[in-house]
C-alpha cells in the first residue's frame, strides 16, 4: 500500500469559496497504484505554508508520495514549485519533463506549467496543476511508473532496468 498525501494550494479553496475537485481526481486515481490517502490538507497560496505542510507530510507522517495541486502557473500567487524546491533534497526532473511533453500534445499552454518533482527523505513529491482536467491528464502520464520508483526509494527494489526479452 502506498501512503499518499494530497496538498492543495488555493486561496479560494482554503477559504471555502471553491470546491477542491482536483484532490478528488487524485484520490480516485490511487486505486490504479494500490494507494490510499493518508493525509489531505488545503492551504492558501503562501510559500511558507506550502513548505511547512510538505515537511509535515514527509517528515512527521512519513508518507511515500505527496501530490500537490495548484499554484504551478504564472500568477504572482503561484508559488508551489518554489515551496517544493525549498524542501526537496533531490530533484526528479523526468516526471515534470514527461508531464509537459505529453501535455503539449493536448495544448500548447502546457509549456506554461512550472511544476517540479523531488525527493525529501523517502518521500516523492510531485506538483500537479490545479485544474481537475489537467490533473487527470498528468496522472495518466506518470501513474504507472510511480510504484516502482517508490519501491526503490523505500529500499524494496533495486533495479530500474527492464528485464531483457
Amino acid at each position: 500500500m502506498i501512503r499518499v498525501g494530497i496538498l492543495t494550494a488555493s486561496d479560494k479553496g482554503s477559504r471555502g469559496e471553491r470546491e477542491d475537485r482536483s484532490a478528488v481526481v487524485i484520490s480516485d486515481s490511487l486505486r490504479h497504484i494500490d494507494g490510499n490517502v493518508a493525509a489531505y490538507k488545503i492551504v492558501p497560496d503562501e510559500r511558507e505554508l506550502i513548505a511547512a505542510a510538505l515537511r509535515e507530510m514527509a517528515d512527521d507522517l512519513a508518507l511515500d508520495l505527496i501530490f500537490t495541486t495548484g499554484g504551478t502557473g504564472f500568477s504572482p500567487r503561484d508559488v508551489t514549485p518554489e515551496a517544493t524546491l525549498a524542501v526537496v533534497e533531490r530533484l526528479v526532473p523526468g516526471i515534470p519533463e514527461a508531464i509537459r511533453a505529453e501535455s503539449m500534445k493536448i495544448t500548447p499552454r502546457a509549456m506554461l506549467t512550472r511544476g517540479t518533482a523531488g525527493i525529501r527523505g523517502k518521500t516523492l513529491i510531485i506538483n500537479l496543476p490545479g485544474s481537475p482536467k489537467a490533473v487527470a491528464e498528468c496522472l495518466d502520464v506518470i501513474l504507472q511508473a510511480l510504484p516502482h520508483g517508490i519501491e526503490i526509494l523505500k529500499g524494496q527494489a533495486g533495479e530500474c532496468a527492464r528485464p531483457e526479452k
